[in-house]
């Protein structure tokens, strides 16, 4: 391990030597080359479906993991969308002179070496790499056990393109020992690593904040809640939650938790429930709730559970005030919404609410670094300092300061 993470300490430096234009044509090599190689990339990842199948993953799980033609396709897209970005590394973010006379330039630089232990995804491995890349950044890669082969052959496409370009492969690597030792490991190399990104279960996240030397930002997991407010345009509700729910329930910006105002409840929660059992989804609620439409009991377990799949708490509050009780109780910090008409009960959620991102008459669905503009994400960030929220380019990079003198002394 120790010698792996030698060699990619000393491919930062290659990155620094890389113009931004030769930057962005070797993404766009990438690019062409996953789409190029979508038959083996098919293959290896058909051997992770296989084996899914055989240790009855749940089925969001194997959404996650399924690749198919389109889907590589919007890696593609991803990576080329990467390229389009401005240059993220040498920009002057300030400067100033002093009183005596030095020229001070805040100017931004990449963090170095970045290890990303993720789960599941394997559109996270090119996203991430591409990201790191173009940031000059070298990242090192643990994707989750049940994407091995597709996570391999991903790699392997990148690597390719690089050496291609005569640059070191080690720019973007898989880790040799992916297991849970090698992952210990990794996460004390602070001598070689400047920065881990855990994203995936509350497990992982957990045990790399509590175990880690090098610094983390952590991604933990997506609590996120949706609140119908009595002044919500009532259509527009029911199409948001649906979307927030249903659209992709195996994903960290879905919606886990609906929140109902009192005042509307026997009017909303019926034509709700028409539309999520249309979409067979499994609904749980407070006893109000049970007491207007038919669903499973909720209880504080629930509402402080991520299920990353087609089932939904729901919980009639009294108006906003208990919304935001609610979600300070058991939000995770992630993504939170509220749907209504009445701008100053919108700013008073905007402002109450601790999240990444606090929407208005939008979907959760949308924390994400694509729909951003940032062209795909790292992760989304749960952390205040750094970084937060969904976690593109300038994420990526920290700053520091260069200081021009004409022989001034102190």
């Amino acid at each position: 391990m120790e010698k792996f993470l030698q060699e990619a300490k000393s491919a930062s430096r290659t990155l620094s030597t890389i113009s931004g234009r030769d930057k962005n044509r070797i993404l766009r090599e990438m690019a062409a080359a996953l789409r190029d190689e979508t038959k083996e990339l098919l293959e290896a990842n058909a051997l992770d479906m296989a084996d899914a199948d055989k240790n009855d993953l749940s089925s969001a799980l194997k959404d996650r993991l399924l690749l198919d033609e389109s889907r590589i396709d919007a890696m593609a897209v991803a990576v080329e969308e990467i390229a389009g970005l401005k240059e993220p590394v040498g920009r002057v973010l300030d400067g100033w002179l002093t009183e005596d006379g030095l020229k001070i330039e805040k100017v931004s630089i990449p963090i170095g070496v970045i290890g990303i232990i993720y789960e599941s995804r394997p559109n996270v491995t090119s996203d991430t790499a591409a990201l790191c890349f173009k940031s000059s950044n070298v990242c090192v890669l643990k994707g989750g056990k049940e994407a091995e082969n597709s996570n391999k052959a991903i790699a392997k496409v990148l690597k390719d393109v690089l050496i291609k370009n005569e640059l070191p492969a080690s720019l973007i690597s898989l880790i040799p020992d992916s297991s849970r030792e090698g992952v210990a490991k990794l996460i004390k190399m602070d001598k070689y690593v400047d920065l881990i990104i855990p994203r995936g279960g509350a497990g992982l996240i957990k045990y790399v904040s509590e175990n880690a030397t090098v610094s983390v930002v952590k991604h933990d997991k997506g609590q996120c809640h949706t609140y119908i407010d009595k002044d919500a345009k009532l259509d527009n509700a029911i199409a948001i939650a649906i979307n927030a729910k249903v659209q992709r329930p195996g994903v960290c910006n879905a919606m886990e938790t609906l929140l109902v105002d009192r005042a509307i409840a026997s009017a909303a929660l019926p034509k709700l429930k028409v539309e999520f059992d249309k979409a067979h989804t499994e609904l749980k609620g407070c006893l109000e709730t049970q007491a207007i439409i038919e669903a499973k009991h909720a209880n504080d377990e629930d509402y402080d559970t991520e299920y990353l799949a087609n089932i939904l708490n729901i919980k009639v509050v009294s108006g906003v005030e208990g919304a935001i009780e609610h979600i300070v109780k058991f939000g995770s910090g992630h993504s939170e919404a509220i749907i209504t008409e009445d701008i100053t009960t919108a700013e008073k959620f905007l402002n109450a609410i601790d999240a990444a991102a606090v929407y208005v008459n939008a979907s959760t669905r949308f924390t994400d670094g694509g729909a951003f503009g940032f062209g795909a994400e790292v992760g989304i960030s749960t952390n205040k300092l750094h970084a937060r929220g969904p976690m593109g380019i300038e994420g990526l990079t920290t700053y520091k300061f260069k200081i021009y003198g004409s022989g001034q002394i102190r």
